[in-house]
């Protein structure tokens, strides 16, 4: 099984026109960090995730989208 999280910060900063600076600054990281995440190179810590999230007045999984992929070369798995 393949997991992806995928997020929606780009889209959330240029919704709100907030730069990444602004963003790092409101929960306390730098803007490489920001940027890491937006690209998927970096996953945050659920401390941070709730700050991303308490800035935009939403959900973490509103804004981090867990994805579950079945593997195709492992077969099918059933879930009950």
């Amino acid at each position: 099984m393949k997991i992806t999280i995928t997020n929606r910060l780009r889209e959330l900063r240029a919704k709100y026109r907030m730069s990444q600076e602004e963003l790092a600054r409101q929960v306390g990281v730098t803007r490489q960090t920001i940027i890491a995440i937006e690209n998927g190179k970096y996953l945050p810590s659920l401390k941070l995730a709730f700050k991303i999230a308490k800035v935009f007045g939403m959900k973490i999984e509103d804004i981090f989208i867990y994805n579950e992929e079945e593997d195709s070369s492992s077969g099918s798995i059933s879930k009950t």
